[in-house]
């Protein structure tokens, strides 16, 4: 078993009371339209989101010992986000669960076959409130000199023209030389939809000129190490998008006074050049998309695995600074 892991019999307790918190949230939402609240408002106090996404695979010939790895389930606190229920189903009543943490601390679950089904699903379930004014993720002081989040990795390894673009946009300010990434990032990559895969590199994205989230993710990684500005990749979810969506913290100096570390995370999205607001929700961080791939894993077998996915992100709350009042309100991105 992987250090840190959790056994799987006090996992199913622990599911059984997760599922049971579940049935406690209202399943039916109004629409968008019906509601019309701007979540990026200041005058929303809270937001609470209700995430399910299902990951379904195929097999057209035999497979068996199934090893599988899910990070789908958010950390139970980051920084203003906090989890109130979560419940991961599998299909198959054989498949064993255990549990450990990803470097960051998100919880990655472990999932183990002996024979595989032609098909087998995982549903993930999540509801949790985001709450404006609770502040940014904190971290020790550490974090800003340490090698892990400043070392490039395979995927986001800066060639000549990152290193070169890296040294001009660089600032005084870790905070300033972030932002001027990110906005390079966004205007020199195209968004394509299949122009590129996992294993693409920053440098290949980059000398491509188009890519998606992932993409936009690496490279503004690539160019805020290279700066010397420690940062790390989010994956997660944007109201409003198809798919699951991807985005940078960057670790800089805490705020006189902020409580809880010497350092600080501010959520940077490259792909739309803004500050990562109440309409995102953040499920992992780690040094790029490798460490906190959402579903991942091997089998043996000649059967050929086919994977299909679904999401749907509601929101089915919003609590309004100076009213108090909570609200349905539900947007749908299946």
């Amino acid at each position: 078993m992987t250090a840190g892991a959790v056994p799987a019999q006090p996992v199913r307790a622990q599911q059984a009371a997760q599922a049971a918190l579940l049935r406690t949230v209202p399943d039916s939402v109004l629409s968008a339209e019906e509601m019309d609240v701007d979540l990026a408002d200041p005058a929303v106090a809270s937001v609470t989101y209700r995430i399910r996404q299902r990951f379904s695979y195929t097999y057209d010939g035999p497979a068996w010992q199934l090893a599988h790895r899910l990070v789908v389930i958010p950390p139970r606190q980051h920084g203003d986000q906090a989890v109130r229920a979560y419940h991961l189903a599998v299909s198959d009543p054989a498949a064993t669960v255990t549990w450990e943490r990803t470097a960051d601390g998100s919880p990655a679950a472990l999932v183990r076959l002996d024979t595989v089904p032609r098909r087998l699903d995982f549903d993930a379930t999540v509801v949790l409130t985001r709450t404006a004014g609770a502040g940014p993720p904190t971290l020790p002081a550490s974090a800003l000199t340490g090698r892990r989040l400043l070392t490039p990795t395979p995927l986001t390894a800066p060639d000549a023209a990152i290193t070169a673009t890296a040294r001009s946009l660089a600032a005084p300010d870790p905070l300033e030389t972030a932002l001027r990434c990110c906005a390079w990032v966004h205007r020199r990559i195209g968004y394509a939809g299949g122009s590129t895969d996992v294993t693409t590199t920053a440098a290949q994205a980059l000398a491509g000129g188009r890519g998606v989230c992932q993409d936009h993710a690496h490279v503004m990684l690539a160019l805020c190490r290279a700066a010397g500005v420690p940062a790390r990749y989010v994956s997660g979810h944007m109201t409003g998008e198809s798919a699951s969506h991807a985005w940078v913290e960057v670790i800089v100096p805490a705020d006189a006074g902020l409580p809880g570390g010497g350092a600080r995370a501010v959520a940077l999205d490259p792909c739309h050049d803004r500050l990562a607001d109440q309409r995102y929700v953040t499920v992992a961080t780690g040094r790029d998309y490798t460490e906190v791939a959402p579903t991942s894993g091997s089998y043996r077998g000649p059967g050929r695995g086919t994977l299909s996915t679904r999401q749907r992100v509601d929101v089915i709350g919003t609590d309004l600074i100076g009213t108090g009042a909570v609200t349905a309100v539900g947007a749908d991105t299946a």
